[in-house]
């Protein structure tokens, strides 16, 4: 490597030169812009995005956010729709054609079958007078006056900037969709963003470990359940009803008082009127309340009916912070 060259400077060179490429684009969303989102809107269909080279690959970034943000959409390569893949469009879709110049071989070559089948085109381009633009439906904007490069040929500034655009058209989309975070659970149930919007207290819970003892329980007997069943706590029932709570924080505590011990009771050692959670309350939401509250355990109750004890370390575990 040749000692001179500043790799840091360099770097910094390349982000700051995306950077402004992205804020210029900001100037080209116009009535046209505002116009062509309020169609895909009320598009029956999909939004069918293609293009070639490292258009394509934006063109595949571009479909999977629309998809995850309630915009059903499908990849068609420009090439491939050539020899078979057409078959993919159906009436009711719309077609966005992502190009850097608009006047690619494969574009010039696919467009006209597009327009044969009436499909609406929408053309994220740079040059409103290439083939693409002019034979498009929608035009919109994405220049950028040079690419990351010395030598201002490898799509960088360009492709970049195709993304944002791409990026904008989703969000714009999902929030006219009204798409909340409900919805947006519903297509991401994997993952540590999945279990964070899905994953619910009793999925956590082991309901044949059910920590419970008496009022009138010895240490001998609180010590054994707590050990047992490997929760750091018990509940603490009488008449069938939750009246405390005992960790081994308690007992730890109770013993630093240089209390008598040997002949305690669980009505001695509990913390009265304990924190409780429902089943189907969010992981999240557990999490919350033990980081607030500066616990480890809850009990979970059902109908006033002691189910179980979630702990933290078992949402911990999930990934979930």
């Amino acid at each position: 490597m040749d000692s001179k060259f500043d790799v840091i400077k360099r770097a910094v060179e390349t982000i700051d030169n995306q950077s402004k490429s992205i804020k210029k684009i900001s100037e080209y969303i116009d009535d046209d812009f505002k116009n062509c989102i309020k169609f895909l809107h009320t598009i029956k269909g999909r939004i069918v995005v293609t293009g070639i080279g490292k258009s394509a690959i934006i063109g595949m970034k571009i479909v999977a956010t629309l998809n995850s943000t309630g915009s059903p959409a499908v990849f068609m390569h420009a090439t491939e729709a050539l020899h078979g893949d057409l078959g993919i469009i159906q009436n009711n879709d719309a077609v966005i054609l992502v190009s850097k110049s608009g006047n690619t071989n494969e574009i010039k070559d696919l467009v006209p079958f597009l327009r044969n089948s009436k499909i609406t085109l929408v053309a994220i381009t740079s040059d409103k007078n290439s083939f693409l633009s002019q034979n498009s439906d929608y035009f919109i904007k994405c220049f950028v006056e040079k690419e990351a490069g010395s030598n201002n040929l490898a799509p960088t500034s360009s492709t970049t900037a195709q993304l944002v655009i791409g990026d904008a058209i989703a969000i714009c989309l999902s929030e006219l969709k009204g798409f909340d975070k409900t919805d947006f659970a519903k297509f991401h149930p994997a993952g540590i963003l999945g279990k964070k919007l899905n994953l619910k207290v009793k999925d956590l819970l082991d309901k044949d470990v059910k920590p419970m003892v008496n009022v009138n329980c010895g240490i001998k007997e609180i010590i054994g359940e707590i050990s047992q069943k490997m929760l750091g706590a018990t509940a603490v029932v009488e008449n069938e009803k939750i009246v405390g709570i005992i960790t081994d924080g308690d007992l730890r505590r109770f013993l630093n008082r240089n209390l008598e011990i040997v002949n305690a009771k669980s009505k001695n050692l509990m913390s009265a009127n304990p924190i409780s959670i429902g089943p189907n309350v969010l992981a999240t939401k557990a999490l919350s309340i033990m980081n607030k509250r500066k616990i480890s355990q809850l009990l979970v109750v059902d109908d006033l009916k002691y189910i179980g004890i979630i702990h933290i370390h078992k949402i911990l575990k999930e990934g979930i912070e």
